[in-house]
């Protein structure tokens, strides 16, 4: 059978093409050899399972590696420690079947856990069961549990994580034999689970799980990691084409957020030709790219469920966002602040440099469309003139983006008049947005530079069939500054490589030159500078 990109459950590497994760791998065996407990938080579909199998596969010659899912535990197996002793025993009997092997004693142990009824099981008598394990085990063992998710919001978890620790410590100071290393995977930060379970509505005050390691392995995607992917693709199908471009358009879109990687590959592979494209190798291309991030942006994702639910559920945190996106505004991370700990928890925003950002390209857009969907929602006077105009703006498949300005210029004096001190950056950013989107509907793709995202510059970058348009919106400070301008927009198309630039200017100047279009050559490139 033929290798395909796979986006659902864990990827294989004899079924489906994946990005090498050895170097990965190799680090996250270091935490094992050193005997270090560990969490993996990741979001979804961030390639923790993935992960997981693929250490199991590195391990399993020098360790015994007892891998589980904590989701093959219902929830009424969490609900005592009764129940909770024997579904995780349940567990640990059924990976015989792949091959876990284990004294007969303790497997005799476990099963009599599973079947008791009489005498309740015991948390403290499963980890003696689990430290006699070791003690006989020719090789040290080390515990993966994925999906520990499933278990947060329960007490008896909490008292499993302190029965770890427990052992953990005593390992390092009376060298009784215990777990060699535990990993837990999951998207709940695991330490700060004594804030989700109240007992008798007081807060537990101590995480049991105190004792882990700091986890620094890069779990997200590398343009070089994705193009060695591509280049397997590509000679299976006896394609040509460039794969370190198409690979650093992949990962400029999405950051190497694994599960957005894989859809972006797994469309152009099965959804475009012949639908979109003639051939499949015409797929691979910006072209391809373009149709490909359109699908994702409008069609259903898990993703973009969750993102929604959490602006749903905090509010201010949508405000926030849109200051970012829409104001460049600066915000400081706080890890200890509840909306953003959640968003980075769920892999929507970073921290870099101590400051909140978006976590990729797509992630950004979808917040745009959203955002905006608010204000067409209103009726806008822009989505409706544009949308009326829309056909006087294509010609031969290219946007006549002078003429977009132009009009665009018009329509915001007739609704707004003359530029007052009160207008923001944003105001001129979301309206022109607003006026552009129902022209591109469909059919192109804009995302904002995040470099040039600030109070004073910004750079949209926008793709419709297979061109690419930079417009730089900027407020006017004198002839000066905007000669500055023109250089840094040159500069701009130069790492493009386009030769046709245009500018947006905001200019509060009562004596301004008259507004409208104009037409300049600067140095080899061709400037549409249009003024407001």
């Amino acid at each position: 059978m033929p290798k395909s990109f796979n986006t659902t459950g864990v990827c294989v590497p004899e079924k489906h093409y994946m990005v090498d994760i050895t170097n990965r791998i190799q680090e996250i065996k270091k935490y094992v050899a050193a005997g270090k407990y560990l969490t993996i938080n990741r979001a979804r579909q961030y390639g923790k399972t993935t992960t997981l199998t693929a250490l199991r596969k590195a391990l399993e010659s020098e360790y015994v590696v007892v891998s589980l899912d904590f989701q093959g535990i219902s929830n009424a197996g969490f609900k005592t420690e009764q129940t909770f002793v024997q579904e995780l025993s349940r567990l640990i009997l059924g990976k015989k079947r792949s091959g876990l092997t284990m004294p007969e004693l303790i497997e005799g142990k476990l099963s009599d856990y599973v079947s008791r009824t009489d005498n309740k099981a015991k948390l403290g008598e499963l980890f003696d069961t689990f430290t006699e394990w070791c003690a006989l085990s020719e090789k040290e063992v080390v515990v993966f549990i994925d999906e520990v998710d499933s278990a947060t919001n329960n007490q008896v978890f909490l008292d499993f994580l302190g029965q770890l620790r427990e052992g953990y410590i005593l390992r390092d100071t009376e060298g009784i034999k215990t777990f060699k290393s535990v990993i837990l995977a999951g998207v709940t930060y695991v330490n700060h689970l004594k804030g989700k379970i109240r007992i008798d509505d007081q807060h537990k005050v101590n995480s049991p799980w105190n004792i882990e390691a700091d986890f620094n392995v890069d779990m997200s995607l590398n343009a070089d990691g994705i193009a060695g992917m591509l280049e397997e693709y590509r000679t299976d199908h006896q394609l040509e084409f460039d794969s370190k471009f198409i690979a650093k358009e992949i990962f400029d879109y999405t950051n190497g957020y694994p599960y957005l990687v894989s859809r972006m590959c797994q469309i152009i592979d099965e959804r475009l030709f012949p639908k979109k494209f003639d051939s499949l190798q015409d797929a691979w291309s910006r072209n391809g790219i373009d149709e490909a991030v359109k699908t994702i942006l409008y069609g259903s994702s898990t993703l973009f469920d969750s993102l929604s639910r959490k602006l749903e559920n905090y509010p201010d945190l949508r405000d926030i966002l849109k200051s970012i996106l829409m104001e460049g505004t600066n915000i400081p991370f706080n890890n200890y602040q509840e909306e953003l700990s959640q968003m980075k928890m769920h892999g929507f925003i970073s921290n870099r440099n101590g400051t909140v950002v978006v976590s990729n390209r797509i992630f950004e857009t979808f917040l745009y469309n959203l955002f905006l969907s608010d204000e067409i929602m209103k009726n806008n006077v822009f989505v409706r003139e544009s949308g009326l105009a829309k056909n006087m703006f294509v010609e031969d498949n290219k946007l006549n983006m002078p003429l977009i300005l132009e009009r665009f210029i018009g329509t915001y004096t007739e609704v707004f008049g003359p530029l007052e001190e009160k207008f923001k950056k944003k105001d001129g950013r979301e309206q022109f947005l607003l006026y552009l989107k129902p022209i591109i509907n469909g059919t192109g793709n804009y995302y904002i530079e995040a470099q040039t995202r600030d109070q004073t510059r910004t750079d949209i970058i926008l793709d419709y069939l297979g061109q690419r348009y930079i417009i730089e919106l900027k407020i006017w400070h004198g002839d000066s500054y905007n000669r500055a301008g023109e250089e840094q927009l040159t500069g701009y198309l130069d790492f493009f490589g386009e030769k046709v630039g245009y500018m947006l200017s905001f200019n509060f100047n009562k004596k301004k030159k008259s507004q409208g279009v104009r037409r300049i050559v600067h140095t080899d490139k061709v400037l549409f500078e249009a003024m407001l």
